[in-house]
């Protein structure tokens, strides 16, 4: 049997249809990885790519061994996952990935709810291990097994894009981007919306962020003069840039509420200004370790 590295590498130039992209997902030079196809060709003693068109195409007899190594791979990531299901010291561990934002606000609220409220899954020597990163890392990590659930923006213009023969998901929660900005002495928008003469400075996101594709798709049809001033990969970062008077930026509500209520920003524009989005919680289809079940089980009874 070849080296399990290579069965993973034939997954990801399937799933890409491009030498160069699956490269990146694997995090070899476009040459290696192109040896390693030629090595897991070798083992399997027939071509398994049609090379010289784009996007890059499996053989039948790729297609034959894609297959199988799918259901290798599947069985000994969860198998592996199992196995790491309990820290170091044998403790329960239930193991999150999502964005950072997320992280820092509805993940972190569930977690308490799933330690202190009753139903309670985190108990006794129970551990929380939480993974951060742009919306296609944590979708890989899901996809490897090495986490238990991933809690991704959901949006037409970006999707976590997730098999639904192997993953379920629930809508954990619905937001909206807002355009906010801060308000000055005299509790008026320091900047504003407008459909001509001197452009607003916008607050920006970076293409690595889910929140720069959202935005992008809404920013096509704005009828409003911007003009862009910074740009982040960081909600936190564009945050604060707002709460310092450098611009008009789009923020979940759930982030600028509480600053919105207090006087510190303000809500521009109207309900066609805002854009809706989904929070998803997403599982494998297959059993999970028994704290990962819990958690799922008891979020489950609370949304309706």
């Amino acid at each position: 049997m070849p080296d399990l590295k290579l069965l993973e590498d034939l997954i990801a130039l399937a799933r890409t249809g491009s030498f160069v992209r699956a490269a990146e997902l694997r995090h070899v030079t476009h040459p290696a990885f192109g040896r390693r196809i030629r090595a897991l060709e070798a083992w399997a003693g027939a071509p398994l790519v049609r090379r010289g068109q784009q996007p890059v195409a499996l053989t039948a007899e790729g297609d034959a061994l894609l297959k199988t190594a799918i259901q290798v791979v599947e069985q000994m990531r969860l198998v592996r996952h199992r196995v790491r299901g309990a820290g170091a010291g044998g403790e329960p561990v239930l193991r999150i990935a999502t964005g950072r934002s997320l992280a820092r606000t509805l993940v972190a609220d569930w977690i308490a709810r799933l330690r202190n409220r009753a139903p309670r899954a985190l108990n006794g020597d129970a551990q929380v291990e939480i993974s951060t990163g742009r919306m296609q890392d944590v979708v890989i990590m899901m996809e490897q097994n090495t986490v238990d659930m991933l809690c991704c923006y959901e949006h037409p213009a970006m999707s976590a894009s997730l098999s639904a023969q192997r993953y379920k998901y629930i809508t954990f929660a619905t937001d909206k981007l807002v355009p906010v900005s801060q308000v000055d002495s005299r509790g008026n928008p320091r900047h504003q919306l407008r459909e001509g003469g001197r452009p607003t400075p916008l607050i920006d996101y970076a293409g690595g962020l889910a929140m720069a594709r959202i935005l992008a798709d809404r920013l096509e049809t704005t009828p409003y003069a911007l003009t862009p001033f910074m740009r982040s990969d960081s909600l936190d970062a564009a945050l604060g840039a707002v709460a310092h008077g450098l611009g008009v930026a789009w923020l979940p509500w759930s982030m600028v509420v509480a600053d919105c209520r207090r006087g510190a920003l303000t809500a521009l524009g109207g309900r066609g200004d805002e854009v809706a989005f989904e929070v998803r919680l997403y599982r494998p289809r297959v059993r999970m370790t028994e704290i990962a079940e819990a958690a799922w089980a008891a979020t489950t009874r609370r949304i309706p």
